[in-house]
């Protein structure tokens, strides 16, 4: 055995033994077989189509920056009116990954700056990167220019599940990203493997003073969370608390309230079994690993994560908001103290692969694959 999977096999050894502390969470929820809602409280406009999406995101103008995952990046008008974003970097464009989020800077009236994650190709297969750059705007032209990489994946990896959702903090200072295990489940245990974690830097892309594990060397000091499998959705609630989701295996979708220092336990623990149908410990079996608040098993197969703050909907206030791409539609989670469950679920006939609240109030969803729809839902009937 090499010196790596000697060490990732003696991490998960050890967690498996160590002492259950007393739990103190309410039992997860699972709400993968309630049926969909008879009827949506929202009529649905369809307003452009794009090439393999990948995500959404707001301009504080009311635009919309769309990206695909062949390496594209559109800004795109309510209307529907398309302008390609030129200077994207080169993409490994293979399975789940290419390019993927993309989200304006805290500041992005004054600095114009995008960040955005893709899969950069190299030797041994694909890196997830985290970069910006700064918007461009010309002569009816759009382009990215002075990009910076400001952290990159070692190793790289021929593996999907790259994660890559970027959150910004509610204070701008710092940007979190999900890293996703690249299916290569045994490194969301391992510290020292830039896999399976959530990670929390300045905008810079250097490491915080006030991280969990600051001061110790390379990935470590930029973790914020460990043990994730592959999270699609990671955003702050109005109230400051910062929520992900991830896709499990056969079954086992997980919503999470993220933690500093947290372990979500993938891959000792799940809600799901292995796709062989070998079984998988329950997170009751270990309750030091931190247990979702929802899972889904059948799977909704969760992507996107948006929290609900418009006028268009007010009894959706504090709501988050997700897409479902297996289930085919999109999700509703309500939120009470110290609880989250599953409040709507509505089918609309297609993957969904992300959602997005525009400035004023209504709901765009973007659907998944060729010749996909970019959905406006606002109030009234379908």
């Amino acid at each position: 055995m090499n010196l790596p999977a000697l060490r990732t096999s003696l991490v998960l050894a050890a967690l498996l033994t160590l002492p259950l502390p007393r739990a103190t969470q309410a039992a997860s929820v699972n709400a993968g077989a309630i049926a969909p809602d008879a009827a949506a409280p929202f009529a649905v406009r369809n307003i452009a189509t794009f090439d393999g999406p990948w995500a959404i995101a707001f301009l504080p103008d009311g635009r919309l920056v769309v990206t695909e995952k062949a390496g594209r990046m559109f800004l795109a008008t309510q209307a529907g009116a398309k302008t390609a974003i030129h200077g994207i970097p080169a993409v490994y464009d293979r399975g789940q990954d290419g390019l993927l989020d993309v989200a304006p800077s805290p500041d992005f009236d004054r600095d114009r700056t995008l960040y955005f994650t893709f899969v950069a190709l190299d030797r041994a297969g694909g890196a997830l990167v985290l970069a910006r750059a700064r918007l461009e705007e010309s002569a009816g032209g759009a382009r990215l220019s002075a990009p910076e990489t400001l952290w990159r994946q070692q190793p790289s990896s021929r593996g999907g599940q790259p994660g890559g959702i970027i959150a910004f903090s509610p204070d701008g200072r710092h940007v979190f990203l999900a890293v996703g295990d690249r299916m290569e489940p045994e490194t969301a245990q391992d510290p020292d493997a830039a896999r399976g974690k959530i990670l929390r830097l300045n905008r810079d892309g250097s490491a915080p003073a006030d991280n969990p594990m600051a001061g110790q060397a390379g990935i470590r000091a930029l973790t914020w969370t460990t043990g994730h499998r592959n999270p699609y959705g990671l955003a702050f609630a109005p109230d400051g608390r910062l929520w992900e989701h991830e896709m499990g295996p056969r079954g086992g979708d997980e919503l999470n309230l993220i933690l500093p220092s947290k372990n979500y336990g993938w891959p000792v623990v799940s809600n799901g079994d292995q796709y062989s149908g070998i079984p998988i410990p329950r997170h009751g079996t270990h309750p030091e690993f931190e247990a979702p608040f929802v899972y889904w098993t059948p799977v909704i197969a969760p992507a996107g994560l948006a929290f609900y703050q418009g006028s268009q909907f007010p009894a959706w206030r504090g709501s988050a908001l997700i897409g479902g791409l297996v289930a085919r539609g999109l999700v509703r989670i309500a939120f009470e103290s110290d609880s989250a469950r599953q409040a709507d679920r509505w089918s609309l006939g297609a993957r969904i692969r992300d959602v997005a609240v525009a400035p004023d109030g209504a709901v765009w969803i973007i659907q998944d694959g060729a010749d996909a729809a970019l959905l406006r839902l606002t109030a009234g009937t379908r």
